[in-house]
C-alpha cells in the first residue's frame, strides 16, 4: 500500500484585510483576509517551513528518495529551486531533488512523482495581482508538503482520473507580474466536461461511487468553474471542505495541498477523500484515510494545525506594507550600503551551518554556533560532534531594535539566543513586534531570505516568537 505517511502546511503569519484595500483605493472590497507572505519569506522558503512539519511526523528510518517541488513563482530560473530544501532539511546527497515550475497543475505533477515511491511532494506558491484586482484581493500565500512511502501509511492512495484539454483561460508571460484571464463564463464552460470525465474515471478505477466520499476537495483559480464542479459531479454538499476564501484566500498551486492537510487534521480513519484540481484540465484523487492517522493525529503538536496557524495570524498588515513587499511600491531606502553578494564558494564549504544550521560540540558538550573546529575548552581539533538546532527552540538573552539596519521592513529587531540545552547565537527576529518583544521571550528558528544582490537570494535562519493564540 503506497500513500501519504506525514504531511506539513505552512500559512504565513501576516493577513491583510480586504477592507484594507478597498479603504485604499476606495472602492467597494471584499469581506475577509488574504494570507501574507513576508517580505523575508520566498516560495522556497515556506515550502521548507511545510517539509520541516511534514518530516516531524516520519519515523527516524524514513529515506526519500527524492523531493519535487511546485510552484508558479519561483526564486529561480536556470536554478534547480528544490536543492536549498533539500539542503535546508538536511536530506542525503542521494536524495534527487527537482522542480516542476511554471502553473497551477505542476502540484499534481509532483505528487504523481512523488507517489511512486518515499519521496516528498512540496507545494509553495505566492499570488500576487495587480493592485485593485481580483487577484491580489482574493489571492493568497502558503505552503503544503506531504511524505510518501509504503510503511504507516495515514492515507492510501485509492486511485486518479485526469482530463486534458488545451484553452486561453489564464496565462501569464515570463516577466509578467500578474496574470490576465479570459470572460469567465468561457472558463466555465470549457471546464464543465473535463470535471465529469475525470471525476467519473477515479471513481470507477476505485469502484466507488459520489455517495462513498467523505470529504471532497475542489480547487482552482477558476472561481465560477470551481463552484459550478461538486454538481456535475454529484457531490454531497455537506461533504465541501472548507476551501478558505474568508480567511487566507486561494494559494493557487498550494490550495488543495493546504486543504487537504486542514481534512487530515481531523479525519477519521476509513474516510474517502476526492481531491478535484481544476487548472488546465482536471485532475482527480482519491485517498482513503487508515488506522494509523490516529496515532499520527495523536503525536501532532496542535499549534501546527492548520486552523491553528490561522488562528494565530497578525491581521494588521498596511496595504503600504504590502504594496512594498510585493515590489509594486519602490520605497527610499535606509541610508545604509546595501549588503554585499553571497559568494558561492563560501556558501557551498558552509552550506551545513548556512542551510540546515548546524552547529558542531566539543568533548565537553558545548556547542559552538557557527561550527568550529577548534574546541576553546581542550584545544582538541576536528573532534567535534555536528549537531543540528533547526528544531529546538530557544530564549532571548538580550535584543535590539535596529532603525538604521538596511532591511524592506525596518526597524530590523537583533536579538541574542539560547538554545535549550546549550548553544547561543546572535540572529535577526521574524514576524515580532518592535514593541512587544522582551528579554525571556520564547522563539523558535524559521528558514528565510536574508536578502536578494545581484539575483542571488541569501537564504538562513531567523528566530520567531512562539505563538499560541491569536494575535
Amino acid at each position: 500500500m503506497t500513500g501519504i505517511i506525514s504531511y506539513g502546511a505552512y500559512i504565513p503569519y501576516w493577513r491583510l484585510q480586504r477592507s484594507t484595500i478597498a479603504s485604499a483605493l476606495g472602492s467597494n472590497g471584499a469581506k475577509g483576509a488574504r494570507a501574507v507572505a513576508s517580505f523575508d519569506e520566498d516560495t522556497t522558503s515556506m515550502g521548507v517551513e511545510a517539509s520541516r512539519i511534514a518530516l516531524r511526523g516520519v519515523s527516524e528510518t524514513y529515506s526519500p528518495q527524492s523531493l519535487w517541488f511546485a510552484t508558479t513563482e519561483p526564486g529561480y530560473l536556470d536554478k534547480t529551486n528544490a536543492n536549498a530544501i533539500h539542503a535546508a532539511l538536511s536530506l542525503d546527497n542521494s536524495v534527487n531533488a527537482f522542480d516542476c515550475l511554471g502553473s497551477v497543475r505542476s502540484g499534481i505533477a509532483a505528487i504523481h512523482a512523488a507517489a511512486c515511491g518515499n519521496s516528498i511532494a512540496v507545494l509553495s506558491d505566492i499570488r500576487t495581482g495587480l493592485p485593485g484586482g481580483n487577484d491580489e484581493s482574493l489571492g493568497g500565500d502558503g505552503a503544503a508538503s506531504f511524505c510518501f512511502g509504503s510503511e504507516n501509511v495515514i492515507a492510501e492512495l485509492l486511485s486518479t482520473g485526469t482530463s486534458t484539454s488545451e484553452f486561453v483561460d489564464r496565462w501569464r508571460t515570463p516577466g509578467e507580474k500578474a496574470s490576465k484571464q479570459w470572460e469567465e463564463r468561457f472558463g466555465e464552460y470549457a471546464y464543465a466536461p473535463l470535471v465529469e470525465v475525470a471525476f467519473n474515471e477515479a471513481l470507477k478505477k476505485a469502484n466507488l461511487t459520489a455517495a462513498d466520499i467523505s470529504h471532497s476537495i475542489f480547487s482552482g483559480l477558476h472561481t465560477r468553474a470551481v463552484k459550478a464542479a461538486p454538481k456535475s459531479c454529484g457531490i454531497n454538499l455537506d461533504t465541501m471542505r472548507d476551501d478558505f476564501a474568508a480567511t487566507l484566500g486561494n494559494s493557487g498551486t498550494a490550495h488543495w495541498g493546504v486543504m487537504l492537510a486542514n481534512v487530515l487534521d481531523t479525519a477519521q480513519p476509513n474516510q474517502v477523500i476526492a481531491i478535484v484540481v481544476l487548472a488546465d484540465g482536471v485532475n482527480v484523487i482519491l485517498l482513503r484515510t487508515t488506522e494509523a492517522l490516529v496515532a499520527h493525529q495523536k503525536q501532532q503538536d496542535n499549534s501546527l494545525t492548520v486552523q491553528a496557524q490561522i488562528a494565530a495570524g497578525r491581521n494588521d498588515l498596511s496595504y503600504a506594507q504590502f504594496l512594498t513587499w510585493r515590489g509594486f511600491l519602490h520605497r527610499e531606502p535606509p541610508r545604509r550600503p546595501e549588503p554585499d553578494r553571497p559568494a558561492g564558494p563560501p556558501s557551498l564549504r558552509t552550506a551545513a551551518w548556512k542551510y540546515g544550521l548546524y552547529g558542531s560540540r566539543d568533548e565537553s558538550g558545548f556547542i559552538y554556533l557557527p561550527p568550529s573546529r577548534v574546541s576553546l575548552q581542550s584545544g582538541s581539533i576536528d573532534k567535534m560532534e555536528m549537531v543540528g538546532m533547526a528544531d529546538i527552540r530557544a530564549t532571548i538573552a538580550t535584543y535590539t531594535v535596529d532603525h538604521l539596519a538596511f532591511s524592506m521592513s525596518p526597524p530590523v529587531v537583533a536579538a541574542v539566543i539560547d538554545f535549550d540545552g546549550g548553544g547561543r547565537f546572535q540572529c535577526e527576529l521574524t514576524d515580532v513586534d518592535p514593541a512587544t518583544v522582551k528579554i525571556g521571550d520564547r522563539v523558535e528558528m524559521s528558514f528565510r531570505k536574508l536578502f536578494t544582490q545581484d539575483g542571488i537570494h541569501n537564504y538562513f535562519w531567523k528566530a520567531k516568537p512562539v505563538r499560541t493564540g491569536v494575535k
